[in-house]
């Protein structure tokens, strides 16, 4: 059986011109903007943005879920954080940095990001 790829509409001129994304698409924007922030070691098991041309992007994507409905996006995501930071800190900015990142690239309104610390890396020797 055929996976189901859900698409929503981010422009609808009435007419001709149409622009949809799939769900996995706003997944990955997520997952990247997460990575990008200072004390976020990987996405939940163990992906991190350095990996991504080895595994793929959307292997990147693994520990993150997106519900979209009414063109609105809540997000849950799964992170491990570097040992030693602030996790309030680093989670706050990883809300942030996901919101801006959606919002600007879909022009859909996030209305939450919820992350949850997953796993703490350990420190390099």
């Amino acid at each position: 059986m055929a996976e189901v790829v859900r698409t929503y509409t981010i422009k609808d001129d009435g007419g001709t011109e149409t622009v949809k994304i799939a769900d996995e698409v706003v997944t990955v924007i997520a997952a990247y903007a997460a990575t990008e922030v200072k004390g976020v070691a990987c996405i939940a098991g163990g992906i991190s943005n350095s990996m991504v041309p080895r595994k793929g992007i959307k292997s990147l994507s693994r520990g993150v879920k997106v519900n979209v409905e009414d063109g609105q996006i809540g997000v849950d995501l799964a992170v491990c954080l570097d040992y030693g930071c602030s996790i309030p800190e680093v989670g706050a900015a990883i809300q942030e940095k996901v919101k801006t990142a959606i919002e600007n690239m879909t022009g859909m309104k996030v209305i939450g990001v919820n992350v949850k610390v997953a796993d703490i890396a350990a420190p390099e020797d």
